[in-house]
């Protein structure tokens, strides 16, 4: 079985759908139609049933899987094995990440890695949760950045192939139009405004939910849902509401005076943030020197003010 041939099968399982897999191959549907059934072919059983609602697994399909992705898997720690044995082979390095973990403190540090590991290619690729570890799993990027996900959605805590790592503590912040300036504001008048949030199922929603859960004031009253922390941002600024979001993605609109900063009024909330890497046999050259540089150098990669005083 071609790792190729494993690859789309995979990307079918996942979507159930032949174009979505196209496209997250990078292959005309017309190919991916002919992989599917040369390894059907090959294998000599059907790996999926056509429904309304898409293509589902048969129970071939359904043994198929876990061997599948064991396979890709041990596929990437041989070349990784090879990479390590070749003298001076620095490599290539895809790294995932929320955008705004990548801008507020990614990109910083990263400029000094690169300085210090200049012949590593490196790779920034922006993402949500889901879609990053998604791509971790299925080995289209080495290590991933995001904030860590309740257990109500975090489907992938129990995926063995994968290690966690927190990096850095990052504070919520409650976030009002500018002309609501006042420096707190209590629980019950908290429980009446309006809130702009991302959508169900985002991991920056689930934290707006868990700090009002913790907080005793139940679900939050919506203004409005968006897709985005810059979008919230903006909406919160023209007055549609108030906001719940990690505080380094709204730090430059606080200071530019475009939203204001109140003071939460539960228990105080943070999210951590996490990097997560695939476990291995053997980790590629590149991802080795960037999980080395973590383990030496933790406390400072996240923490601008520490560099500063270094």
């Amino acid at each position: 079985m071609h790792p190729r041939l494993l690859k789309t099968f995979l990307a079918v399982a996942r979507t159930g759908n032949v174009t979505r897999a196209a496209q997250e191959v990078n292959l005309a549907q017309s190919s991916v139609s002919d992989q599917i059934q040369a390894l059907e072919t090959e294998l000599g059983a059907s790996l999926f049933t056509r429904a309304r609602q898409g293509l589902s697994l048969t129970p071939a399909g359904e043994a198929l899987k876990p061997y599948a992705e064991d396979l890709l898997a041990l596929a990437d720690d041989a070349r990784a094995a090879v990479d390590t044995t070749k003298a001076g082979m620095a490599g290539s390095l895809s790294i995932g990440a929320l955008e705004t973990i990548a801008s507020a403190r990614l990109a910083p540090w990263l400029a000094g890695f690169r300085a210090d590991h200049a012949g590593i290619d490196i790779k920034l690729r922006i993402a949500g949760s889901g879609d990053l570890l998604r791509r971790l799993g299925e080995g289209e990027i080495d290590v991933a950045f995001c904030f860590e996900r309740p257990p109500v959605l975090d489907t992938d805590a129990s995926d063995q192939r994968l290690a966690r790592r927190v990096v850095a503590v990052e504070p919520l912040a409650l976030i009002a139009p500018p002309r609501d300036n006042r420096a707190d504001i209590d629980l019950a008048a908290l429980a009446e405004k309006r809130f702009v949030a991302t959508e169900t199922g985002c991991v920056y929603r689930a934290m707006v939910d868990k700090a009002f859960g913790e907080a005793g004031l139940g679900k939050p009253r919506l203004a409005a849902e968006a897709g985005s922390i810059d979008a919230i941002a903006g909406l919160v600024a023209a007055g549609a509401g108030f906001g719940l979001v990690p505080r380094l993605a709204v730090a430059a609109a606080i200071e530019r005076g475009e939203v204001a900063e109140l003071a939460w009024p539960g228990p105080v909330r943070s999210a951590d943030i996490v990097m997560v890497w695939r476990r291995r046999r053997a980790q590629p050259p590149a991802l080795k020197a960037l999980l080395e540089q973590f383990q030496e150098k933790c406390a400072t990669v996240f923490r601008p003010e520490l560099r500063k005083n270094k």
